[in-house]
């Protein structure tokens, strides 16, 4: 009885995907453009979200293949920073180390609406969205000294080996809003972190060297961050998006 139950799902399932497939088969391109702010979390900035976000800006591309579906490459600019001197934690008071990096963001991406959406139609003009994909990005973090902000991947602040790659892979994912506003153009609203592999973000990861380079007063091999987490860093903000207009395009009944 369980597996006639489960076969008869499954055709009804099969046919109203072909049903779906035929009735919001269409190709639509987009383009547009996310403003909004960068933020992160790591050794200085643990755990609160939103809090020393700076202005971040992106372009993005989006190809539509049905109202549900869509692929989105783009590429977002913003910068990060944190200090310990921010922080009510007294031993981040006592380490007092503080950061700031740009943010070169370049990501390919996967969309779901989770009910049928469309720039130019009337019956699906509202959606909320979830992506998920594969990115790179580009990032050299720099400190205060007290004489100006120099770079910190060449001084090895944890006595590393070499010094760690600046560009690197990330896992950016997120959830959003979208909606029409006229019959070409939609807003949105979004949030996306991006997953990171590495610790260095903000220069902090491990424990502190036997030569400190005058930029940490930690004794040597103390705890200077905790390795077992990597980084993140966040975009968020509003998007506009434009339909692209479609070359020789045929006529369509309204909703196809």
């Amino acid at each position: 009885m369980a597996k006639k139950l489960v076969i008869l799902i499954l055709c009804f399932c099969s046919v109203c995907g072909v049903s779906q497939t035929k009735k919001h088969h269409f190709r639509q391109k987009e383009a547009g453009i996310l403003v909004g702010g960068s933020y992160y979390l790591g050794d200085l900035n643990p755990r609160k979200h939103f809090i020393y976000s700076q202005p971040a800006a992106g372009i993005f591309f989006r190809y539509a293949t049905s109202y549900r579906y869509a692929f989105r490459f783009g590429f977002n600019y913003g910068s990060v920073g944190a200090s310990d001197s921010q922080s009510k934690e007294p031993d981040q008071l006592e380490r007092n180390l503080n950061f700031k990096s740009e943010i070169y963001d370049l990501h390919a991406i996967a969309e779901f609406n989770f009910v049928d959406y469309r720039i130019g139609n009337d019956k699906h003009y509202f959606t909320m969205f979830i992506f998920a994909g594969i990115g790179g990005y580009y990032f050299n973090p720099k400190a205060d000294l007290g004489n100006g902000y120099v770079n910190l991947n060449g001084l090895r602040t944890e006595g590393q080996g070499h010094a760690y790659p600046r560009y690197q892979l990330n896992l950016p994912f997120g959830v959003g809003l979208k909606w029409n506003i006229t019959s070409i153009f939609g807003l949105g609203i979004e949030w996306g972190p991006r997953k990171l592999f590495t610790d260095y973000l903000d220069d902090v990861s491990s424990t502190y060297p036997n030569i400190t380079q005058g930029i940490s007063r930690g004794s040597p091999g103390y705890m200077r961050g905790n390795p077992r987490s990597k980084d993140w860093y966040f975009f968020y903000g509003m998007t506009l998006t434009m339909r692209l207009p479609k070359l020789n395009q045929e006529c369509h009944k309204e909703g196809f």
